[in-house]
This record gives structure tokens, sequence and C-alpha cells, in this order.
């Protein structure tokens, strides 16, 4: 189990990587709204600037914004 410690981080999404702006334990899913551990986090939009949680999470994304 991850230890959500630090509170939530400010990160910057990159083409396929990410920047940790402010240090923290989690992000939250812009989807569903839980907490992603940041070691676990593998999924955004660089263009939205937003994590998801999973594969699904980032497809559902996807197909609200019209694609």
């Amino acid at each position: 189990m991850t230890m959500l410690f630090g509170g939530e981080a400010v990160v910057h999404y990159g083409l396929s990587d990410f920047t940790i702006i402010e240090s923290g334990g989690y992000v939250k899913c812009a989807v569903t709204g839980d907490k992603i551990p940041i070691d676990q986090l593998r999924y955004w939009s660089h263009e939205k600037q937003e994590p998801y949680k999973d594969a699904s999470a980032s497809l559902e994304a996807f197909k609200k914004a019209g694609g």
C-alpha cells in the first residue's frame, strides 16, 4: 500500500513525463476525484494539464472533450 504523505502535489504534465512543482504525495484524478499516489501516476493530458487514475478515466475525459 502506498502512503499519501504531504498532501496534494502541484504537477506540470509534459508529453512523456511530469515535473513536480510543489511536493506532495498525490494528485486528484480529473474524472473521478480519486487520489492518485505520485509513484502510481501513469496517465495524464499535457494539453489539459490534468491527471487520470487509469486508462479508463483517460478515455472518458477524451470522449467528454469531443474526441
